[in-house]
């Protein structure tokens, strides 16, 4: 009863932190702060660390908890990110003057601009990186040995889907940058910023080219048979849509897209996992209902469980390659270190990967305690940072665009790992690239038009 009164006064506090801190928590008004709440931490979280300490869950993975000590320390430490998670949030919006509630009703408010809308080079330029974007996709799937999703359907390999994932991971024949960022993380965005465009121009151009990129964006999204990437993606989309006018939530709405993604997540899960009695996608510590709640977040309590007891901590070692290579360190996971201790048979038999979890964990993997501390005071800060900036940018298709790609991915990825907050290569080659590219088209318009203006100057 106690834990479960301090859960409670945790959780009222967080949500009252998070509020003030985002401008809205309602569903019908959703945006990064509000998802990071109602996914990343209430649900991906902190309902199964309730459950875990009170010794309630069931679950396979804390079952393989040898310290029963530390589902008091994961419980701790995740109410400790709960309250001042937000809290950092909303100290970094007093200093620098933000008033959340009026900005991100503003910003809901704003009309989208269309820069170069009229211009047929930013067309020409745009559909050479569209073009290049979903050449890539089909680059990924000639390198690719065996497409997930062909081989589930045609089965011709007799591999499980967890292997075919593996395989087409571990045994990918091209270049993973090009596959990484140009197929998987560029394609959605560029299919955003098209929709755009064709919604508020409607050009049939711009819809020809919007239509080929969401098509593109759904395949390299479920072609390796991942579940989450194809339902993050229609978030977006209906974000974006939000976000433009194009489309009010409400709760009916909302009903019915839950209802329509629970029957397609049944769906995959009978298809891909093969899972076929009923009891598994009631029960609350498996199927479906399982995932939710306890596979993010008991990894989290299996790095508690490993680091400092089982393994030495790792000071430093998961910190990105391109700063700890400096000083000749080898990069190491920390979550592919807890599946080689908890999981060695799936390690061994080719269907394991990583166990990853709220950012903590890899914090408290490399420094202990004050990598909580520490890590928790630092990605509030950066994610405030990120929202607070993205509204105050003009809304136009490149901006918005990535502030829906960040919308949904920092969520994902606080959820992922730590050391994704020091230094994201793919983050930053797509914020630069995308900037890059409004810089570029600017400059030339601005110099085509002052050659024209010499001209014109030289003829008089």
């Amino acid at each position: 009863m106690l834990f479960f009164l301090i859960w409670l006064v945790i959780l009222s506090a967080s949500a009252y932190l998070f509020f003030v801190a985002s401008g809205s928590l309602s569903p019908l008004r959703p945006n990064m702060n509000s998802i990071i709440f109602y996914y990343s931490f209430f649900v991906s979280s902190y309902i199964g660390a309730l459950l875990i300490v009170l010794k309630v869950d069931h679950n396979y993975m804390i079952n393989r908890m040898v310290f029963e000590e530390n589902r008091y320390a994961g419980f701790f430490s995740i109410s400790f990110v709960m309250l001042v998670f937000p809290l950092v949030m909303y100290l970094l919006s007093k200093l620098v003057g933000f008033d959340a509630k009026k900005e991100y009703s503003s910003y809901l408010e704003k009309e989208v601009v269309l820069p170069f809308a009229g211009k047929n080079e930013f067309f020409l330029l745009f559909f050479l990186i569209s073009f290049v974007s979903l050449a890539a996709i089909a680059y990924t799937v000639l390198k690719t040995a065996h497409i997930p999703i062909f081989e589930l359907i045609l089965n011709r390999t007799g591999m499980s889907p967890g292997e075919l994932r593996i395989d087409a991971q571990r045994n990918f024949g091209g270049n993973v940058l090009i596959r990484n960022i140009f197929a998987i993380a560029l394609t959605p965005i560029l299919s955003l910023i098209a929709y755009v465009y064709a919604a508020k121009t409607k050009d049939p151009k711009w819809q020809v080219l919007s239509a080929a990129l969401f098509m593109g964006a759904i395949f390299i999204s479920v072609y390796d048979l991942a579940k989450s990437p194809i339902f993050f993606y229609f978030i977006m989309f209906m974000l974006l849509r939000l976000y433009i006018g194009k489309m009010r939530f409400t709760w009916k709405k909302l009903a019915g897209w839950g209802f329509l993604g629970a029957g397609l997540l049944i769906l995959m899960y009978v298809f891909i996992q093969g899972a076929t009695n009923v009891q598994t996608y009631l029960s609350y510590n498996s199927g479906p209902i399982g995932r939710l709640i306890f596979a993010q977040i008991a990894p989290t309590f299996l790095h508690f469980d490993t680091f400092s007891e089982a393994i030495p901590f790792l000071h430093g070692r998961s910190l990105p390659s391109s700063l700890i290579g400096l000083f000749d360190i080898e990069q190491v996971r920390s979550a592919r270190l807890v599946m080689e201790r908890v999981f060695p048979e799936k390690v061994a038999e080719g269907t394991a990967g990583v166990l990853n979890t709220l950012f903590i964990a890899e914090a408290y993997a490399n420094f202990g305690y004050l990598g909580v501390v520490a890590g928790t005071v630092y990605v509030a800060a950066i994610v405030q940072a990120v929202y607070i900036s993205f509204l105050r940018l003009p809304k136009n298709p490149v901006f918005l665009s990535l502030f829906v790609y960040f919308t949904i991915n920092i969520p994902r990825t606080l959820v992922g790992g730590f050391v994704d907050f020091i230094f994201n290569p793919i983050w930053m080659m797509i914020t630069v690239f995308f900037i890059g590219l409004l810089v570029f088209i600017r400059l030339r318009i601005d110099f085509s038009a002052y050659l024209q203006q010499r001209k014109a100057g030289i003829r008089r």
